[in-house]
């Protein structure tokens, strides 16, 4: 089954152009539509000394032929400069997500794919951005989503996202891991096509709290909502020790690993899958993965960028859609 798949470069001084270039240069079996500034393709393209054609979407999707790429066009405020960030582009960036967010909303598209985007230059630019997750949940009204990296050995998803270390602990709340939890095994079960996944929750302190005395977080808050998850069905284990968690021990009988906290469970993904990784939203009304790095600014225009990730992002983007197409229908949303 073809599929057509939003795509957005993100930052235009970055590497998300080269790398969607790239990632067409022999072709696709889904159609992929990039919401981007058409002549700001063609002339990275150009710098990257790789052959680009530019066409509209069609009426129904349509595979892509080498060097080939669907276009919607979102128009720059400025010429970019590779390399260089120009807050003037910032809005740009948004229009972008925007235009994809819609088309996925619509169902023209069966799921979108961001490119990596520079947040210090859109907040520079005096629009308040804390990054993709948080934007696409207001954009969709959405009360609760959830983070998830995934390569293709280990998932791994987050309680909280984008909070200060000080913060993590007052955010680890009851109706916070409830809510992440029953989305984290919904997703699993509806766009993975895993009926009864089973997901290691990490705790929070060291040793999980070393049984109260290296900190009260799993006794009073983790371990209560783990007992009432697992009453309700959901095959959960844990609070377990983070340094331990990620052993082949617990890992090789879980879907997923849920941490606490960003860095508690990203760098151990990102060492074992960096370039091979997908970001994703679960809890969105729509499928969204992402790239797992940053804009690299100076390797823009190089040639040098590895298209790895975007290529995970989009096989994954079209794994959960088909999944998400042949799911029965949502019983109990949340």
């Amino acid at each position: 089954m073809t599929l057509r798949l939003a795509l957005t470069p993100g930052e235009p001084a970055g590497i998300g152009p080269d790398l969607l270039i790239q990632s067409v240069q022999s072709g696709h079996q889904h159609e992929l539509v990039a919401y981007a500034d058409a002549d700001m393709l063609h002339r990275r393209a150009r710098l990257l000394g790789l052959p680009l054609r530019l066409r509209e979407p069609g009426n129904a999707p349509q595979p892509l032929a080498a060097g080939e790429l669907a276009v919607v066009p979102v128009a720059l405020a400025t010429a970019e400069t590779p390399g260089q960030l120009a807050p003037a582009n910032a809005q740009y960036v948004l229009d972008c997500l925007d235009s994809a967010i819609g088309a996925c909303r619509a169902r023209d598209c069966a799921a979108m794919v961001t490119g990596p985007v520079q947040k210090s230059v859109i907040n520079a630019a005096g629009i308040a951005f804390s990054g993709h997750t948080e934007y696409l949940a207001a954009k969709t009204n959405t009360a609760r989503v959830v983070m998830m990296l995934a390569s293709a050995e280990l998932r791994v998803a987050l309680a909280t996202t984008h909070l200060p270390l000080k913060d993590v602990a007052a955010a680890i709340t009851s109706d916070l891991l409830t809510e992440v939890i029953d989305i984290v095994c919904r997703e699993l079960a509806e766009r993975f096509g895993l009926p009864e996944p089973r997901l290691l929750i990490c705790g929070l302190n060291p040793h999980a709290g070393e049984s109260g005395h290296l900190g009260r977080e799993e006794i009073d808050v983790i371990e209560p909502v783990i007992g009432r998850m697992r009453q309700r069905g959901h095959r959960l284990v844990g609070p377990l020790a983070a340094d331990t968690a990620f052993t082949q021990h617990h890992l090789e009988r879980a879907d997923a690993v849920l941490a606490m906290y960003h860095d508690q469970g990203l760098p151990v993904l990102k060492y074992q899958g960096f370039g091979r990784a997908a970001n994703i939203t679960l809890g969105l009304p729509i499928v969204r993965t992402s790239v797992d790095h940053g804009t690299a600014l100076d390797l823009a225009a190089s040639g040098r960028a590895d298209a790895g990730s975007l290529q995970t992002a989009l096989q994954v983007a079209a794994q959960m859609a088909a999944a998400t197409a042949a799911a029965p229908p949502r019983a109990n949303p949340l």
